[in-house]
């Protein structure tokens, strides 16, 4: 559409209101056209938009100049600023993006593209480890060169995984290993969640303001804590400074993303006292629980608890190749409803093992009076 360069296979993130490219949400492009494609009865949608995603593909890989699957150009990014350096959490969505065009390569015929993701996203996860991974968690190593930058350097990001969480969502290679990936969400329960939000924001230094998302009380998952310092580092030395105000918020989207990350690697207790966290702030007594503020009402970041809720229920679907598998994080008597390319149904597990799945498929509306 609008937001589309043919010629460089950049997607502006915001169309014809902001032409620039953030990377994260290049990256979401290609995921989620993996994700449409899972959820489509056939090919025919990948067929049809399959010459745009290799183009975004190859934006993407254009910026990695050395093909290691690390970015290190200027990174824009939701939280409102370009970023320098190698940042673990947008080189982590770049190699998830590289496995969806592998996968999608793949099934258009294209096996010297499906190749060239497949190499430089291996290299990808083996960096991520080698170059950005503490012995705790993931961060980002920044840029001398441009001092302007907003960055977290060692600070214990909230969306550190993010490349993993959404590998999960569409059944994609591991993007790090499993030892690595619990190692750092339990870094993040561990520094970042807080029963009291306030304890937190009434101690860190260096990072001045942050709107009041989970207010003093609440609890909820911070977008990064320091807890070896860094947090005065944190502040780019350019007009983009009054961003690093988010790095104390709580915003429910990227919490949601942490929280269905968690589930899939089977911390349901980590996982499920965040999300509680984000349900008791959002009860009706306190707000309206259908709408998880953030930079304003009804913001769609919040949407990614369903996320939370594939992972809760090991769903995967593949339309095209017609397969639908579950695989319950809890054990014992379990319920919930799906949707899949053709229709919504009920999964059932009794506390004895027994599968049951309740199936419905949609019907066309009739046509006029027929």
């Amino acid at each position: 559409g609008m937001a589309f360069h043919a010629e460089t296979g950049q997607i502006d993130y915001r169309a014809e209101y902001h032409r620039i490219v953030a990377h994260d949400g290049q990256c979401g492009c290609i995921l989620r056209a993996l994700r449409e494609h899972q959820m489509s009865p056939n090919a025919e949608f990948l067929k049809r938009i399959w010459p745009k995603i290799k183009r975004a593909t190859e934006f993407l890989i254009s910026e990695d100049k050395d093909e290691n699957g690390i970015l290190e150009t200027a990174q824009y990014n939701t939280l409102d600023a370009a970023w320098w350096g190698k940042i673990a959490w947008i080189s982590s969505l770049y190699v998830a993006a590289l496995r969806a065009s592998e996968v999608m390569a793949r099934e258009m015929g294209d096996a010297v593209f499906a190749e060239r993701c497949g190499k430089i996203a291996a290299r990808g996860s083996e960096n991520l480890v080698k170059e950005l991974y503490n012995g705790e968690y993931f961060i980002h190593l920044t840029d001398a060169a441009h001092p302007e930058s907003n960055n977290t350097n060692i600070g214990c990001h909230i969306d550190q995984l993010y490349g993993q969480s959404w590998a999960w969502q569409v059944g994609l290679p591991r993007i790090v290993p499993k030892e690595h990936a619990i190692s750092a969400l339990k870094s993040l329960y561990k520094y970042s969640f807080w029963e009291d939000v306030w304890e937190y924001r009434r101690h860190v230094k260096g990072i001045p303001g942050g709107r009041w998302y989970a207010t003093p009380g609440e609890g909820g998952l911070v977008i990064c804590s320091f807890p070896r310092g860094g947090a005065a580092d944190s502040v780019g030395k350019g007009s983009d400074a009054w961003a690093v105000g988010y790095f104390n918020e709580c915003m429910s989207g990227f919490e949601h993303q942490v929280v269905a990350h968690m589930l899939a690697e089977g911390m349901l207790t980590e996982g499920l006292s965040v999300l509680y966290a984000i349900h008791d702030r959002y009860q009706p007594s306190r707000r309206n629980p259908y709408n998880e503020i953030e930079c304003s009402d009804h913001y769609g970041r919040a949407m990614a608890s369903f996320g939370a809720y594939v992972a809760i229920t090991g769903f995967e679907v593949n339309g095209p190749r017609q397969e639908m598998k579950f695989a319950p994080r809890i054990k014992g008597r379990f319920r919930g409803a799906f949707i899949n390319e053709q229709g919504w149904g009920t999964y059932e597990q009794s506390s004895s093992g027994e599968k049951t799945v309740t199936y419905r498929y949609r019907v066309p509306k009739p046509v006029g009076n027929t």
